[in-house]
């Protein structure tokens, strides 16, 4: 790791800060978790500190996925006043959620960064494109959702969620609006889910990256990389909170537009990195 001058750690500092503001109110405001916009910023921050390019990727997920989980009792904190949380369908998940972790952390760590990178990409552009055409679409006819179904998604949000660094909310929140929920029915029980997959996910991330590559990156605990979190989390868990109470107060579809739109820049950035990688 190379030495940084005081200017350029303020740049970074500035850039980390911005991004976890804008990464806090999108959770709150949107259920996504926040991921999706942190692990860019990580592996940016990363790459300018000079991170092992080996690990680099999966520091930035396993750090995220530790970010979430303040950021996520703060917004599902603030959603329940609103009593837009479902817990029985948070409950239903559960054990299955923690599946899909522990296999989508074997995953996580075998995976080479470029794959990582790439699988990050494709995964930001979809989303980017669902927010911008289908989101606001879909309409409002509860379905009942059998138990087979809850425990298929419940496995395949979280194998999905762990090698990108998500709550699992670009995910859950469009399951449950297919089904005919409530916008922000959907966005609270996806805060509440994205906490089940952040703490699984962490503890497994920690545990791949002890035992499995024993990773020696500077500050980092496994895959974990505790400046980072520190950075993060205060930012985070302010902005999380003015994100879910903007839920109730702003017209979302030109926002989901925009984020949408952000996303797909992301992606085509991501995309780029992987050429210049792999």
């Amino acid at each position: 790791m190379e030495y940084i001058n005081s200017g350029e750690l303020l740049n970074l500092l500035i850039v980390l800060s911005g991004a976890a503001a804008v990464a806090g109110f999108m959770a709150g405001l949107l259920g996504v978790g926040g991921g999706i916009i942190m692990v860019p910023a990580l592996y940016y921050a990363f790459t300018v500190l000079d991170f092992d390019i080996v690990t680099r990727m999966h520091l930035s997920v396993g750090t995220s996925l530790a970010i979430i989980i303040p950021t996520s009792i703060i917004s599902t904190r603030t959603h329940m006043e609103y009593n837009a949380v479902d817990f029985k369908m948070v409950k239903s998940f559960g054990i299955f959620i923690l599946l899909g972790v522990i296999a989508g952390t074997f995953l996580a760590v075998n995976l080479k960064t470029p794959a990582l990178v790439l699988f990050f990409s494709i995964f930001a552009f979809i989303v980017g494109l669902f927010f911008i055409f289908i989101r606001e679409k879909i309409m409002e006819n509860p379905k009942k959702i059998s138990n087979f179904v809850k425990n298929i998604s419940g496995i395949i949000i979280g194998f999905i969620s762990v090698p990108l660094g998500i709550g699992g909310g670009s995910l859950m929140v469009p399951f449950m609006r297919t089904f005919g929920y409530d916008i922000r029915k959907s966005i609270g029980t996806a805060a509440a889910v994205g906490f089940l997959i952040a703490l699984c996910g962490t503890i497994t991330m920690i545990i791949g990256g002890n035992i499995i590559d024993n990773v020696n990156t500077p500050f980092s605990l496994g895959y974990i990389n505790i400046l980072g979190f520190i950075v993060f989390v205060p930012v985070t868990m302010i902005m999380a909170r003015i994100g879910a109470k903007a839920v109730y107060k702003i017209n979302k579809g030109l926002l989901s537009k925009i984020f949408g739109t952000f996303l797909i820049i992301v992606s085509i950035r991501s995309f780029v990195e992987y050429l210049t990688i792999n």
